[in-house]
């Protein structure tokens, strides 16, 4: 298994993480921490096209789920440039991927999840 193999399963595996704590978050209404997952596995998904666009799909329904009108606008814009972006190699690494931010602005990563993207020991962002 080469490195990048390794780099993507560990991202998967975070992104697979992250979502099921949001979804647990939002089965007991805690909509801030059910949130706060997404964008974590927003940031992990970035350089998976199919878990990107997932990712945004999650956050759009979300934002229907909690009215948020100005997120649905954000979620449906992102969605459909998610997979591009990712396809491309230009997406705003760290980003969190919410509408309260913009959707070019790279962002610091979490301590915790820089190992993730780390090839061999060196982090390789």
């Amino acid at each position: 298994m080469n490195t990048e193999e390794t780099t993507k399963e560990r991202l998967a595996t975070a992104w697979d993480r992250e979502r099921l704590a949001s979804a647990e978050a939002l089965r007991r209404n805690d909509l801030p921490t059910a949130w706060a997952h997404l964008e974590r596995a927003h940031i992990v998904s970035q350089p998976m096209a199919v878990r990107h666009v997932r990712t945004h799909l999650a956050m759009l329904r979300f934002a229907v789920r909690t009215r948020r009108r100005h997120e649905v606008a954000g979620q449906l814009f992102r969605t459909v440039v998610a997979a591009p972006g990712t396809w491309a190699g230009r997406y705003p690494v760290g980003n969190t991927g919410g509408a309260d931010v913009s959707a070019f602005a790279p962002m610091p990563i979490p301590v915790d999840l820089q190992m993730l993207f780390a090839s061999n020991s060196a982090v390789a962002l």
